[in-house]
């Protein structure tokens, strides 16, 4: 087994969906996450805005995501679907999911421990 298929039996499956037709219907074991598109303020998709850096990162959203379920602020789950169907350009979600982005904080520890990709 590669290292890339090594998972801890406690991780959580994301699947990535950039086609908003190719959501179907999920299970309450399932949480949800929906990326939002370029604000429109002035800039392209995927350059850095401090203003949209904290809508869109997806370690803060799962992290955040991790530790409501864990303190009962909302229901457990065991599997994400992030929906990047908004965004031009996937490539940065990508690269934090798959471990391509330097750890900024604890929380991109904990997210590269807890959750991978599928697909």
């Amino acid at each position: 087994m590669t290292a890339a298929l090594q998972h801890r039996p406690d991780a959580i499956p994301v699947t990535l969906v950039t086609d908003a037709s190719a959501l179907v219907p999920m299970d309450r074991d399932t949480a949800y996450l929906k990326l939002p598109p370029n604000s429109g303020h002035g800039h392209a998709d995927g350059q850095h805005c401090a203003a949209c850096a904290g809508r869109d990162d997806v370690r803060t959203m799962l992290f955040e995501l991790l530790e409501g379920a864990r303190q009962g602020l909302h229901p457990a789950f065991t599997r994400v679907v992030v929906d990047a169907s908004g965004l031009g350009d996937t490539t940065k979600v990508i690269a934090a999911l798959t471990g391509k982005l330097p750890a900024q904080a604890l929380r991109d520890h904990t997210v590269a421990r807890r959750f991978y990709l599928v697909g």
